[in-house]
Order: C-alpha cells, then sequence, then structure tokens
C-alpha cells in the first residue's frame, strides 16, 4: 500500500494524469464491500490533503460503515475527456481529533463526519489514443506497465 505522495514519487506523470481527471469533477463513484460480501456503489467528493488522497461521509452513512467494516475500495473518477481514472485500495479512517481538523474543507456536512485517507494499491487511467485503447498501471514498488489494445 502507498499514500498519493508515493504515487507521484513513482509515477509523477501518471498520477498527475489520474489526480487531473479527479479534479476536472467535483463528484465521482466509490465501491464498498457490504456486510455479505456484494458490491455497493455511492457518491464521493475526493481531496488531496498532503501526502493523502482523501474523503469523506456524513456520520454513519453506509459507506462509512461499510468501509469501517472492511476497508477495500475503489473510487472512479468522474467519466470526462482525458481519459477513465480508476484508484483503488484500503480506506484507513482518520479519528484523532487534530488528525481529523485537518481534513475539513468547508464542504463536509453539519455536524461530525467521517473523514478516510486511501493507502493505494494501484492506480489505473485508460484512454483511447488513434485506435489502440492504452491502458496504464501503476501498483506501488513497480514501474508503470502500460497496454495496448484494439
Amino acid at each position: 500500500m502507498a499514500t498519493w505522495e508515493q504515487f507521484e514519487s513513482e509515477a509523477g506523470e501518471l498520477a498527475a494524469a489520474v489526480r487531473a481527471r479527479f479534479e476536472a469533477a467535483k463528484t465521482h463513484v466509490l465501491a464498498t464491500l457490504r456486510k455479505d460480501g456484494s458490491p455497493r456503489v455511492s457518491g464521493t467528493e475526493v481531496d488531496f490533503m498532503g501526502a493523502d488522497l482523501s474523503f469523506g461521509s456524513m456520520l454513519n452513512a453506509v459507506k462509512a460503515l461499510d468501509l469501517r467494516r472492511d476497508g477495500r475500495c475503489a473510487i472512479h473518477a468522474h467519466p470526462h475527456e482525458g481519459g477513465d481514472a480508476k484508484v483503488a485500495g484500503v480506506a484507513i479512517e482518520v479519528t484523532a481529533p487534530e488528525a481529523k481538523s485537518a481534513y475539513t474543507t468547508g464542504s463536509e456536512p453539519p455536524g461530525d463526519f467521517h473523514a478516510f485517507r486511501l493507502d493505494l494499491s494501484e492506480a489505473v487511467l485508460t484512454a483511447v489514443e488513434e485506435d489502440h485503447i492504452v491502458i496504464r498501471l501503476w501498483r506501488p514498488g513497480r514501474p508503470v506497465e502500460t497496454i495496448r489494445r484494439t
């Protein structure tokens, strides 16, 4: 697992492209796991806070309860020109009051909320280039893999 900062250090060009996709829209799709293991998709917003990609939730929302039980998740950037970006990993809840206060950006719901940072296991950018689908995949400690499909 890795921080966003490690991703930038190991694969700066890809990290910049993935970040640009997430910053191109306000809302994205978060996939979590329900108690029975089936998938749940929910809307979410992301921020880049220090070394981390972070996101939040209203207090006791089902997506937050899913993540507290099993932090494995994926976030798909809102589709837009420039590629299809996805990140996956494990959500780590930020609970220490002083650390959590750093995650407030002004867009939180009133009252308490859940704050998470993502320990990245992979990042993917898929784009159409000429007559090929080009998939760029990064995993911590490995070089970027590029796969071309016709």
